[in-house]
């Protein structure tokens, strides 16, 4: 029987707020587990076992543009460092979001710049960034929001590709030291871009691999596939990444669109499970959440810490 699995973001931690729903079912859940890899976690509950997961970059490029030339793919994540006395940290508000605009204009400044090197920059439609290569690279990234508000020096790129890829990333940050892009966003009150986060690579797809379920939300790797049922969850697997923060009017229409018809959808047998993810820790929620009344509620992201 099918599972729905709900992600919940890391980003904007400074800014969490309570929700009664999500405390409740994580108060009555079957049982917690640690999770070293999420998206394959929840990739699992939408395809068949004997299918791979895609690399991150390579799946969200493919959706994006269909088959690209290019040996290698790396989403390359905007992001805003903080330089402190003794490293260097991604805080908390650290990952940003460009506009269209500015997502072209670093794409075609960067393709001029590295001309003949190799190396692409490429913008999507939704002003996602990625990083194309035409040689392999054998290395193992992390993604930008498992760094959050940690210093950056023992995430970065390892493995046998891995001086590579932070020569890169190093070039990139003077790169963008001054650049047009953000000089103007200073301008207008906005962080700088000072680096660009290369995280998520694999090599190029010809095709997406299949899947069973169904998606929502804004993850580069899960948007790559099939869109949601049109009027509720129901009984199909799927996966919901939920960016939007507690409180907030998003996270209200994610309650309401999402969670609360995947919790009707357990109470009345369609569904097995609802699987509910952050941080490291995966909690699972069967039809049986409803008896464990006698178990306290506390701030939602303290069950992930």
């Amino acid at each position: 029987m099918s599972t729905h699995y709900f992600r919940f973001t890391r980003r904007g931690a400074v800014n969490r707020q309570r929700s009664q729903l999500l405390e409740r079912l994580l108060a009555r859940a079957d049982v917690s587990v640690a999770v070293t890899d999420w998206r394959l976690d929840a990739f699992r509950v939408i395809a068949p076992e004997m299918i791979s997961m895609p690399g991150v970059g390579a799946a969200a490029l493919y959706a994006e543009r269909g088959l690209v030339d290019a040996a290698s793919v790396f989403v390359a994540t905007p992001v805003h460092y903080v330089a402190e006395m003794s490293s260097v940290r991604l805080p908390a508000d650290g990952i940003l979001s460009l506009g269209q605009a500015e997502a072209d204009a670093l794409a075609v400044d960067f393709n001029r710049v590295w001309n003949d090197a190799g190396i692409r920059l490429l913008a999507g439609r939704c002003a996602d960034l990625f990083c194309v290569g035409e040689q392999a690279l054998n290395v193992t990234t992390h993604d930008p929001e498992d760094v959050l508000d940690r210093p950056i020096e023992k995430h970065l790129p390892s493995g046998a590709a891995a001086p590579r890829l932070r020569r890169l990333m190093s070039e990139i940050e003077m790169w963008l030291f001054e650049h047009a892009v953000n000089r103007t966003r200073i301008a207008d009150a906005a962080p700088a871009v000072n680096g660009l986060w290369l995280w998520g690579g694999g090599p190029a797809l010809t095709s997406l691999p299949p899947v069973d379920g169904w998606t929502a939300g804004g993850d580069p790797l899960f948007k790559a596939f099939a869109a949601p049922p049109p009027l509720s969850c129901g009984a199909a697997s799927g996966v919901v990444v939920i960016a939007a923060q507690g409180g907030t009017d998003a996270w209200r229409d994610m309650e309401s669109r999402w969670l609360e018809r995947s919790l009707a959808d357990l109470r009345s047998g369609r569904i097995r499970r609802i699987d509910l993810s952050a941080g490291n820790r995966c909690f699972s929620v069967s039809a049986r959440w409803n008896w464990r009344l006698w178990r306290r509620h506390r701030p939602w992201w303290e069950s992930f810490e």
